[in-house]
């Protein structure tokens, strides 16, 4: 089956399927102040959204809200098709063992080794350590990093502990990952081979992802390279293509502004979009 036609089977199907992430006119705000208001949008299996929005717009809010470490004032958040406003904290928890979460500078546990903070959920569950060590050594061999194993975190740089992070979400193969600004406080480079892994697992497993950053070229690049299995390398999409499974919301003065493709976002006429993307 050539490419193109899969492309589009991809498409169609992920159009028809159950949203695993829906938000219904979500507000919510802290002492009086509105931080998110009226949010709608859905999240789709083997879909990536990506959010953008200057810093402090309430990205990582959203993110709280969508595994219920938050609750809105108002509206409702489905998770895998459970509305999760009202939900006790118990069901909250096993709902989020199927989320994957990369937290902003890599959130890792200091005193223990790459081994035990990849590992940490299994080993909460109680897993054999010869099963944790099998799939621990897997996630690592993804993110390029099964030399790391035994060290500590101190010992890594911030790209490398941001790979860890990458390592330690995907581990039990979630149904979604919540990247919270992946690439955030890291150089150009580093940058760059982290938006290359978050590409890599899009298109080996298309786990649905919801990932916040204000950095456009992150975004921009998601939506216009793929992995190469062959080559086992990121490579441009020809030109003027994009990825049918990547598009893109952004927040704005409490508001969701924009909701759809890179193209219509680069051919936008609303004047912050027109200032955020020059």
């Amino acid at each position: 089956m050539g490419a193109e036609i899969q492309l589009e089977l991809t498409r169609v199907a992920n159009e028809a399927a159950e949203p695993v992430v829906i938000f219904e006119h979500v507000s919510i705000g802290f002492d009086g102040i509105p931080v998110l208001e009226d949010i709608s949008f859905s999240v789709k299996p083997t879909e990536t959204r990506i959010l953008l929005g200057p810093a402090g717009v309430g990205k990582s809010v959203l993110l709280k809200l969508a595994t219920g470490l938050l609750r809105p004032d108002t509206g409702y958040i489905y998770l895998f098709g459970q509305e999760i406003t009202e939900l006790a904290e118990d069901e909250l928890l096993q709902l989020r063992t199927r989320t994957g979460m990369v937290f902003q500078e890599g959130a890792l546990f200091d005193s223990l080794t790459v081994r035990d903070n990849v590992g940490y959920q299994l080993m909460e569950r109680g897993l054999p350590a010869d099963e944790i060590d099998r799939r621990v050594h897997e996630a690592l061999r993804f993110v390029e990093l099964e030399h790391t194993y035994e060290m500590l975190p101190a010992s890594l740089s911030g790209g490398m502990r941001r790979r860890v992070a990458i390592a330690r979400a995907i581990i039990d193969q979630p149904q979604l990952i919540l990247y919270d600004s992946p690439t955030g406080g890291l150089d150009p480079v580093t940058s760059t081979t982290i938006d290359e892994l978050i590409i890599k697992e899009r298109d080996l497993y298309g786990t649905p992802a919801l990932l916040v950053t204000h950095r456009l070229q992150d975004a921009f690049t998601m939506s216009t390279h793929r992995y190469d299995i062959a080559t086992s390398k990121t490579v441009p999409l020809p030109k003027g293509q994009t990825n049918s499974n990547t598009s893109f919301l952004v927040l704005h003065n409490t508001k969701l502004i924009f909701d759809g493709s890179v193209e219509a976002l680069v051919k936008s006429d609303d004047p912050f979009l027109k200032k955020f993307l020059a």
